[in-house]
């Protein structure tokens, strides 16, 4: 199963994002558990972003959890007007996960998004 996007509905394996200041274009990707996922990342913006997913049931505001344990699942970085392609493997727990860019104000000034893991 391969497309790209990954906005809502079914799963996808090859995501398509655009990174631009405070906002992923699209910013809703749906993905099958435990698979492996290529996404790219075009930075169109003026700064560093990165698409950081979080772990399950992390908040968006949060870097650690109670016992000090980082938040973060995985992360990709993109330069100013640069692309990269990159891997991971998806979540093998299906559920609604938070991305984010922590670059400092990005996250706050509202560039967040959700992967679901079907």
């Amino acid at each position: 199963m391969t497309a790209c996007g990954g906005s809502g509905g079914e799963p996808v394996t090859t995501l398509d994002v655009e990174l631009i200041e405070q906002q992923f274009i699209p910013d809703e990707f749906t993905v099958p558990a435990g698979t492996e996922i290529t996404i790219h990342l075009n930075n169109t913006g003026i700064r560093l972003h990165e698409f950081q997913i979080l772990v399950l049931g992390a908040k968006v505001d949060e870097s650690v959890d109670t016992d000090g344990n980082s938040t973060m699942y995985w992360v990709g970085h993109a330069r100013p007007g640069e692309s990269e392609t990159l891997t991971f493997t998806a979540p093998s727990e299906p559920g609604k996960y938070f991305v984010k860019c922590s670059v400092p104000g990005h996250t706050e000034a509202g560039m967040v998004a959700t992967l679901y893991v079907k």
